[in-house]
């Protein structure tokens, strides 16, 4: 019997305690019984816990009542709590059942509690794009992952947004029972399998900055409008009025992302919206989004995104005949 606890507080986000909670379970439909997730929600304070939506979650158990150890305890995350103070006892009752957990982690900014108790010290994390910045400053002796849905240090697994919580619950169902449940698993909840660790979070790195003005925002406009161009560094650094090497460096320090990877992001972000907005044949979309033809595109999408051009098309195509059908229902009820 597998054990996975879900640490919950009052303001905690109800998708970062479900979604882990909805892999697991889940799971257990494709498992023998002896083999079965036993997965239960921890409290760090008594009663109903309100969640930042409005909903209200009983935790099963208070965190003093836990005596067995865990194979898999997760933090979940929620609005308030990158400022939040917790009670010591609660910080030390971490430390003491992560050290005795098979594997442990965090979910978004449930990252700054597990660093609070002093558990991100020398390891690699990543949190939610937005907080990255935040968490480098708590915890300054931890390598902060800015552009990754989930790492993996040793025992240790920390995610971004909620719904990276769900790729970081498939991979490590894939670790524990293989890739068939995990896929089975994934096809339950029309989910991707799991986006690859490697991929950026979604956030607006592929969008012009606030600041209209600045140099940076005139690169990324000049990116955007020119994805079959040549966007090599020694072009984008004559857009900015730069040196290569001044430019390079400078893009970085500002845009959080090198030169490269905007480029390629960006390329990848106006294919996605080509795959599900239009009916083009992929090497239409592979020329008209800068790839050069489909090939290239089929291999970094792949990479970036974790599945392949196609299959993606294919996914939203499935969603979009699901919400229909739903639809169609609501109008008969």
């Amino acid at each position: 019997m597998r054990t996975v606890a879900l640490v919950a507080f009052s303001g905690v986000q109800s998708r970062d305690v479900c979604g882990p909670l909805d892999v697991f379970a889940e799971a257990n439909r494709f498992l023998l019984a002896d083999s079965h997730y036993r997965v239960e929600v921890v409290g760090l304070e008594h009663g109903p816990l309100r969640c930042s939506n409005g909903m209200t979650i009983s935790a099963d158990r208070h965190f003093s009542n836990t005596h067995d150890a865990y194979d898999l305890l997760l933090v979940a995350g929620g609005p308030g709590v990158v400022r939040r103070e917790f009670a010591d006892e609660i910080y030390a009752w971490l430390e003491r059942a992560s050290r005795q957990a098979r594997c442990f982690g965090a979910i978004c900014s449930g990252s700054f509690i597990l660093a609070r108790a002093g558990l991100l010290d020398q390891r690699m994390v990543t949190t939610h794009w937005s907080y990255a910045n935040q968490l480098a400053a708590l915890c300054p002796t931890a390598r902060v992952e800015v552009d990754r849905p989930f790492v993996e240090d040793g025992n240790l697994y920390t995610s971004a947004g909620v719904t990276a919580a769900v790729d970081l619950s498939l991979y490590l169902l894939k670790l524990d029972k293989g890739s068939e449940v995990a896929l089975k698993v994934a096809e339950r909840l029309v989910v991707f399998m799991q986006r690859a660790g490697e991929k950026c979070q979604s956030s607006p790195q592929f969008t012009p900055c606030a600041e209209g003005g600045s140099w940076v925002t005139q690169v990324q406009q000049y990116i955007l409008s020119n994805l079959t161009g040549d966007l090599s560094v020694k072009v984008l650094a004559r857009v900015a009025n730069m040196s290569i090497r001044t430019f390079a460096r400078a893009f970085v320090r500002d845009a959080k992302i090198s030169p490269a990877e905007y480029v390629v992001g960006a390329r990848v972000h106006a294919a996605r919206a080509m795959l599900q907005g239009t009916a083009s044949p992929l090497k239409t979309i592979a020329y008209e989004c800068g790839f050069g033809n489909a090939d290239r595109m089929r291999c970094v999408f792949q990479r970036c995104v974790g599945v392949s051009p196609k299959q993606y098309r294919l996914h939203y195509q499935s969603e979009t005949c699901l919400d229909r059908e739903q639809d169609a229902v609501g109008c008969h009820v």
